[in-house]
């Protein structure tokens, strides 16, 4: 078999459609366009959905509720398992967590959360936790304290400093 004697698939040779050839061709007089001598009937974009025709559009008709922030609060999550990994007595805070990779920037909120169990006594800087997480920290005789964001940065950077 040659390049020439392959047959081509079925439905790859469509046949194009002629109009405006007369009424004895099935498409003539309007072109399959039909009745209308207007915007309809000329090629181009044709009628925009979005338009309504003068009355109010669909989108200022329904009602908008709720606000979404351009910049939302989302917090880095450390669990309880990967702060049992601290020695007893260590303050746990953001540049820590950062250099054992619990945490991808230290400057950004993180949160404790209460999945896992603590065996010994930490001091958790963070700047939000769980209720679990919480009762677990003090429940083993560590501390969990609350650092404001400004604080949290202000004490990075002098940590970073050193």
């Amino acid at each position: 078999m040659q390049a020439h004697q392959i047959p081509s698939p079925k439905g790859s040779r469509k046949r194009r459609w002629i109009v405006g050839r007369g009424k004895g061709s099935g498409s003539g007089k309007t072109s399959g366009r039909g009745h209308g001598r207007n915007q309809g009937s000329r090629s181009g974009r044709g009628i925009i959905p979005q338009l309504e025709g003068g009355q109010m559009p669909l989108l200022r008709r329904t009602p908008k509720i709720g606000f979404r922030r351009k910049d939302p609060l989302v917090y880095q999550e450390v669990d309880l398992t990967a702060l049992s990994k601290f020695k007893a007595g260590a303050v746990v805070d953001a540049l820590v967590l950062r250099q054992k990779g619990l945490i991808e920037n230290p400057y950004k909120p993180f949160k404790i959360l209460g999945d896992g169990e603590m065996k010994h006594a930490l001091t958790v800087r963070a700047y939000a936790f769980s209720k679990s997480a919480e009762e677990k920290i003090t429940k083993a005789g560590g501390k969990a304290e609350i650092v404001d964001k400004k604080e949290l940065i202000i004490e990075v950077k002098k940590a970073a400093k050193k």
